[in-house]
């Protein structure tokens, strides 16, 4: 494990706990996402440091930045084709880039009119998505998480040019479901994630983010 990680109920209490924000591992340079996958995926990501083989970039995949939010909807690596569960560290510039082109998949009025958020999706590669957090259990949360979905020009480079690191976790998945399991939270250690600071206020209000 070449990332750090802290106990889960002491995040928990630093995090909002509603609100829209995108929490994040990240550092100066580096953002991380997570992806689940398959094996084939999985394994030929690790080896070559980018993505290829039978990763299709021709259709929308989706991105996490939220550790517990992959695991939820993954099963923690139990549901069929998410066996793999993936860190991947992309450039700071590529994620504020994605964010930046980011539209989200349904209508909301707070974002303009009908007819204006048609042609961002038209114009757009990159799909955006609030559902509800969840706890280690299942639990729905107030708190909102966000997921990216990207395709076309910026999925390739997100395979690619962006990334800075790819780290198989699913064996680190495995141990901390454990604990959820036993329900000892008290043992379960997350990577340490902090609100990412959107600063553009035009990006801000766009994305809905609330306010840390």
């Amino acid at each position: 494990m070449s990332f750090p990680v802290l106990p889960y109920l002491v995040q928990s209490a630093r995090w909002p706990a509603t609100g829209r924000h995108v929490l994040a591992a990240h550092d100066d340079d580096t953002v991380t996402v997570y992806q689940a996958f398959r094996s084939s995926i999985a394994e030929y990501a690790v080896v070559h440091g980018r993505f290829g083989g039978d990763f299709s970039f021709s259709r929308m995949s989706w991105v996490k930045p939220g550790f517990l939010w992959m695991l939820h909807r993954s099963g923690w690596a139990a549901k069929e084709g998410q066996e793999r569960i993936l860190r991947v560290r992309i450039a700071r510039a590529g994620f504020d880039r994605i964010l930046s082109e980011a539209v989200e998949s349904s209508y909301h009025a707070e974002g303009g009119t009908r007819e204006e958020w048609q042609a961002q999706i038209k114009r757009s590669s990159v799909r955006l998505q609030w559902d509800p957090d969840h706890d280690p259990y299942g639990n729905p949360r107030e708190r909102r998480a966000l997921q990216l979905g990207l395709s076309g020009e910026v999925l390739r480079a997100y395979g690619g040019d962006y990334i800075r690191g790819i780290e198989d976790v699913t064996e680190f998945v495995r141990e901390q479901h454990t604990h959820v399991t036993r329900h000892d939270l008290a043992a379960l250690v997350t990577p340490e994630e902090r609100v990412y600071d959107v600063g553009d206020p035009a990006i801000r209000q766009r994305l809905r983010l609330s306010t840390p």
